[in-house]
């Protein structure tokens, strides 16, 4: 009888390395620990972050707050809270970097989220609480004079702000700061701490609060609502202005200058069918205020571009945006830049050398370079741009995932750094110029040590040629235990998006090193529509959607039989979303995988035009015409136009609710599947997101999936079973640990 380890699973072949370390489990994935909040003391040295780690068993998680030294690293980490079923977040610290305030919901009823605020040394001591909001706190944060804490308070729909002096912090009562006639809905205190800015809508419909608290909750798709528009408090005298107003449109994405003098913000067109879409950004507009004579200057009119939010050079001197190339919709972005005080004058296109998007991440103390990070291949990088001239340069060169931001309050850098064998963690460094020296880097987050001790598979980046010729690029994961001149099973795992793309992190794909554990090697292609290899790469499939994608798939795999590292008798593949797209058109276009696994994957562009909560892009992707006007060029782009050359065993899966990529979608192509006679199996997951929300049934899903594979890929007599699952949540550790016979 074959030998499997249950959660490698849940029922993988177990792969030994030569060390004897065990393979990765999926649920080894979910039980995996997530730093963050972090927050920089004022005088750089130290940083607090919040580590939540996972209850199986009882299906949630819970977060505690750490200290670590900036300078010594995570080998001088503390653990400052120790709640064991509650949640701490956002800790801040005080402006003096004494003590700092927490949120957390330990004193909440049970099963309850509300938050209140707690104060404390970094020294040691217990927590104090300092708020007693009714329906718990929201947002806070300090201002920088060291004075007040401001706090937001009351339901989601009625949020007032609040303020505590810091001089009797834990002993004074909360005051009103605001009583606006509708909610603070964003808010924000000046540098210089005179000011407060915040959003508000325009009026409050109070028949439509009744009717929901009444029952009458139908749902209204597109539904119109109150505008919002910007405010300011002087907050030595209280007394309130309004900076914006109008129906024209509603204000968002607004951003400070840091010298007091501009504010830059986002009107989005008072149009109900655009409006709370993910298309809003389709009918904005980005405006500059002058502060001083509440002057608005609008700074763009472009038809069908969306825009970045407003950034402001450190001197307050020159704004920048980025936007797509020439403002032509779905080219790479470019970042456009002009003087502040330069009143309708052009903005100035910038870094139109690189082959990749352009934005305005972060900035140079002196004002005369913009970073920012991009995906480079299989990898991503940190670049800079040169204000003056336009020119970008490459800063980094890791074979990993990479992203760098400067901390606004401190100008401290921080690094989150994946790769192949080092789980997602935090970094920080002294200049951007000992970027390329990696000793200089100091570690400050390690929440998954454990992962060392996993046997894992080799990662690589790969490149071949298409049928077309063009070089096509991916990542490769090699069988734990790989041995050259083996050939072994492969899962191709197709990415989402599809402009996004894989690379060199740690345990990319769908899982990928449970696959690589189990003896599977995984191809995690990056095909035309992707991201990271140019932009031509990324919109050539514009037109005809599945094509050149699918080459660059197939011969993807022709390459890795070529090297004789793959069986090409034993091929599955599986994919979500967009990765869900193109495993429905390779399960219509060809029978040599034995196994598809798809999930919210498109069958008909038809339908799912106006299924989804998605069109304009979609629109572009089918030929740029609308679906009433070229219904063949849809229909001739849709897998369900094969599905009768369908004849690879496939499983499906789909949240219930997704909004993104509907269920209908999944449930044609069940049909067909089970009319023509192909073995299916259809796994609908509850919720209403585009990816499957919970621990739970995700760990089902990974599982499932894996069983579905080892049964038609390598011809196991193997099924799905329940009893493994269930016996996880007996003891999550002795399972993972477990090596049992079936």
């Amino acid at each position: 009888m074959t030998r499997v380890l249950l959660p490698a699973l849940l029922c993988a072949p177990l792969v030994v390395s030569a060390q004897g370390a065990r393979p990765m489990s999926f649920l080894d994935m979910q039980q995996t620990r997530q730093a963050g909040g972090q927050a920089v003391s004022p005088d750089g040295k130290w940083m607090l972050y919040t580590l939540s780690t996972p209850d199986w068993k009882e299906a949630k998680r819970q977060s505690d707050v750490y200290l670590v030294s900036m300078t010594q690293g995570v080998g001088d980490t503390r653990q400052l809270t120790f709640t064991t079923d509650k949640n701490e977040t956002s800790p801040t610290w005080l402006p003096d970097g004494k003590s700092f305030v927490f949120a957390s919901n330990r004193e909440a009823p049970t099963n309850a989220a509300t938050n209140q605020l707690y104060w404390m040394r970094p020294d040691g001591g217990e927590a104090r609480r300092i708020s007693d909001a009714k329906d718990g706190v929201g947002a806070f944060d300090f201002t920088r004079d060291g004075k007040w804490l401001v706090f937001a308070a009351g339901k989601a729909d009625e949020q007032q702000l609040h303020v505590i002096p810091v001089s009797g912090l834990d002993s004074a009562k909360a005051a009103p700061l605001t009583k606006h006639a509708t909610a603070i809905r964003w808010w924000k205190v000046s540098r210089d701490s005179r000011t407060l800015y915040y959003l508000a809508a325009d009026t409050l419909d109070t028949d439509e609060k009744l009717r929901m608290e009444k029952k009458f909750d139908v749902r209204i798709r597109n539904q119109a609502e109150p505008v919002q528009h910007l405010w300011a408090m002087d907050l030595a005298t209280r007394q309130t202005r309004r900076l914006t107003k109008g129906l024209d449109y509603s204000v968002d994405g607004v951003t400070l200058s840091d010298n007091g003098k501009w504010i830059g913000f986002r009107g989005t067109q008072n149009d109900r069918y655009f409006r709370g879409t993910l298309e809003a950004g389709l009918v904005s507009e980005l405006y500059l205020l002058d502060i001083a004579t509440g002057a608005i200057e609008q700074l763009t009119k472009n038809v069908e571009i969306s825009e970045s939010t407003l950034s402001f050079a450190p001197d307050g001197r020159t704004i920048a945006f980025s936007a797509s190339n020439d403002f032509t919709y779905f080219r790479d972005t470019r970042v456009y830049v002009r003087e502040a005080t330069a009143k309708g004058q052009p903005f100035r296109k910038i870094g139109d050398a690189w082959d990749g998007g352009v934005s305005a991440d972060f900035w140079s103390a002196d004002s005369r370079t913009i970073y920012f990070n991009d995906g480079v291949r299989a990898t991503n990088q940190l670049l800079a741009l040169d204000v003056a001239t336009g020119a970008v340069k490459q800063l980094t060169s890791v074979n990993a995932s990479l992203s760098v931001q400067r901390n606004d309050e401190t100008g401290v850098l921080m690094l989150q750094y994946a790769d192949p064998t080092t789980p997602p963690s935090t970094y920080t460094l002294a200049s951007i110029d000992k970027l390329s020296d990696r000793a200089s880097w100091v570690r400050l987050t390690n929440p998954n040590p454990q992962m060392a001790a996993l046997a894992l598979g080799a990662t690589e980046e790969i490149t071949w040629k298409s049928k077309d010729g063009r070089i096509v690029g991916g990542v490769l994961i090699k069988p734990v235990g790989y041995t050259v001149g083996t050939r072994y099973p492969l899962i191709v795992e197709i990415h989402g998006g599809p402009a996004s793309a894989d690379v060199l992190g740690f345990n990319g794909g769908y899982g990928a090193q449970v696959y690589a554990g189990a003896g599977y090697a995984v191809l995690m292609p990056n095909y035309r529509g992707s991201t990271n290899y140019g932009e031509k790469h990324r919109i050539e499939i514009a037109g005809d959607y599945f094509t050149k994608g699918y080459d660059d798939i197939m011969t993807g795999v022709d390459h890795l039989i070529a090297q004789g590292i793959v069986d090409g008798n034993q091929l599955g593949v599986l994919g979500w979303s967009a990765g869900g797209h193109w495993s429905n058109w390779i399960l219509t276009h060809t029978d040599r995988f034995k196994a598809v696994s798809t999930g919210a994957g498109t069958m008909n562009w038809v339908s799912m035009y106006a299924q989804s909560d998605v069109q304009r892009n979609r629109q572009y992707y089918m030929g740029n015409k609308l679906p009433y006007d070229d219904y063949e060029g849809y229909w001739r782009q849709s897998p369900l136009k094969y599905i009768r050359n369908a004849k690879t065993p496939t499983m499906i899966h789909v949240v219930d609710g997704d909004p993104r990529v509907p269920r209908p979608q999944s449930e044609e192509l069940h049909m067909a599947l089970k009319r023509l006679g192909v073995p299916t199996e259809f796994f609908v997951y509850p919720g209403n997101t585009h990816g499957i929300p919970d621990p739970r049934n995700q760990l089902v899903k990974a599982t499932a999936e894996f069983m579905w594979m080892d049964k038609w890929v390598r011809g196991k007599d193997v099924k799905f079973d329940w009893k493994p699952l269930l016996k996880t949540l007996e003891d999550p550790i002795a399972v993972t640990k477990a090596d049992i016979r079936p």
